[in-house]
């Protein structure tokens, strides 16, 4: 994908504008670091495989992580900074407080490593560090491999208010799921394939008990739920469950990037309604069917959304700088 196809677009959000335009994009590069830090790569892969042994939930937290961060303001590691004192941060705002630690954890490890090389401390932005992580646990998982452009700096700003309306809700239709995503250039077909992150980790109860519960007065259950799937559901999410229980959000291979996703929503076995809308809504059924029975489509799909996701927001010179410390700004 040439950086010329990445159109020049300006798109205001509802709390400040993120900029998408072939100046900030053409700052990215697969090599960025080949003279600064040449084997920032290896490094980080070493410390995101070390994290994977100890608990499989790194994968879908590092993954979810990196989406929850270029949602907001950006790909700038804002998501990573503690809140202040003075400053609420935008780890701590309600749609955030569901990222698992391991995610964090990770970024803070690779970058310890980044760091200990001396050639290459404090040269190596957070923001970078994550998409690289995010590369190697969707690779740890089974899924592919893909170079990621490189050169974004972390943002100076992080506030929980920036959050507010800028990440997709699971009760979105599909009419809401394309704007949020075209408002940061990313296409239907872009849109869909981030979803298949839902292939992997889990979900909290009260996130989809509205469909087995209380969807309707004619229909109790969501009707376009696979039935036998909602009672399997409703066993391991009764009406008073602790709001601690996460299920599997991917009932067949949990631990496995995979297209199964897709072939779940052809089930009815979408967990969100923002999943199973994608195969309800004739608009973007017939994506879902090819990418059930094309694995390698769905990969080569997966590589060119995660790959535009990674140049929102992309901060310069002006707006960003490289932490020496992921979680507190310089």
């Amino acid at each position: 994908m040439g950086q010329s196809s990445f159109l020049m677009t300006l798109f205001t959000l509802s709390l400040g504008v993120i900029v998408f335009s072939g100046s900030v994009s053409a700052q990215l590069k697969q090599n960025y670091y080949a003279n600064i830090c040449p084997d920032v790569e290896n490094i980080v892969r070493q410390a995101v495989t070390a994290k994977f042994k100890q608990t499989f939930v790194t994968v879908p937290a590092t993954l979810r992580l990196y989406f929850h961060d270029c949602f907001v303001s950006g790909c700038d590691a804002s998501v990573i900074i503690a809140s202040t004192p003075g400053n609420t941060a935008e780890k701590d705002h309600p749609d955030n407080l569901s990222l698992a630690g391991d995610g964090f954890d990770t970024v803070i490890k690779a970058k310890a490593a980044v760091d200990a090389v001396p050639r290459c401390r404090n040269k190596v932005s957070c923001a970078d560090i994550l998409a690289l992580a995010t590369r190697d646990v969707i690779n740890l998982a089974g899924g592919p491999s893909y170079p990621v452009e490189l050169g974004r700096l972390d943002g100076l700003k992080s506030t929980a208010a920036s959050v507010n309306g800028n990440l997709p809700q699971p009760t979105f239709n599909l009419d809401q799921l394309n704007k949020m995503f075209a408002s940061r250039g990313l296409s239907q077909a872009d849109m869909i394939a981030l979803s298949a992150g839902h292939t992997l980790g889990f979900s909290h109860c009260s996130k989809f008990s509205n469909r087995i519960y209380n969807f309707s007065r004619q229909n109790p259950v969501d009707p376009t739920l696979n039935k036998q799937y909602a009672t399997q559901l409703q066993g391991m999410c009764p009406i008073n469950v602790d709001p601690r229980i996460a299920i599997d959000m991917d009932p067949t291979t949990p631990r496995k990037f995979d297209n199964a996703y897709f072939k779940n929503l052809v089930q009815g076995k979408g967990l969100f309604t923002s999943d199973q809308v994608l195969f309800t809504d004739t608009r973007s059924r017939n994506t879902v069917n090819t990418w059930a029975s094309n694995p390698q489509a769905f990969n080569a799909a997966f590589i060119q959304a995660i790959t535009k996701l990674g140049r929102v927001g992309v901060k310069t010179a002006r707006n960003g700088n490289i932490r020496f410390d992921c979680g507190r700004f310089n």
